[in-house]
């Protein structure tokens, strides 16, 4: 079954110089780019993106992560693979979220590190489930970015303008 799943590389892997390393290791799952940008994640965005870890104490230092306050690389890439079973495959390349209980040869087993304040510095983000890959692209990607139908749309007048945006 053809699935979508968001990927984000983290500041800590574009500061790291990761970028090329990560998308030729996820190029193994044979699956279809049909999204990417370059992206500065607002505090809204990042919020948004971690809403269900808002009560955790770690939440703060989570959110000036992923927007890049903590490498001084306020940027994020963000993906969208498609395919066969998209959602397993990328996360079975990422390995785990703890980077020192992930597989060694795995994407944040190799270049994931966790802080003295425990930050789990993982450098990737894989959608967990298919409700979570629709909930985050819908958060990072308009309809118009994305080279495939993955979601309904409808169209809308906004100020005069026509745009299309997730239904």
């Amino acid at each position: 079954m053809n699935q979508a799943t968001l990927i984000l590389i983290k500041p800590d892997g574009l500061k790291k110089s990761l970028t090329g390393n990560i998308l030729t290791r996820l190029s193994e799952s044979k699956l279809e780019i049909v999204g990417a940008k370059i992206v500065r994640a607002s505090k809204e965005l990042a919020e948004a993106h971690y809403a269900h870890l808002k009560d955790k104490p770690f939440f703060p230092e989570l959110i000036r992560y992923i927007q890049g306050e903590i490498h001084n690389r306020k940027k994020v890439m963000a993906l969208v693979y498609w395919g066969e079973d998209a959602i397993l495959k990328c996360r079975q390349l990422a390995g785990t979220t703890n980077p020192e209980e992930a597989e060694s040869t795995s994407i944040r087993g190799a270049y994931g590190r966790i802080t003295t304040s425990g930050l789990f510095e993982n450098v990737v983000h894989v959608s967990a489930n298919a409700a979570d890959a629709e909930r985050e692209i819908k958060l990072w990607f308009k309809p118009q970015e994305i080279i495939v139908k993955l979601y309904p749309t409808q169209e809308i007048i906004n100020e005069q303008k026509k745009a299309i945006v997730w239904a």
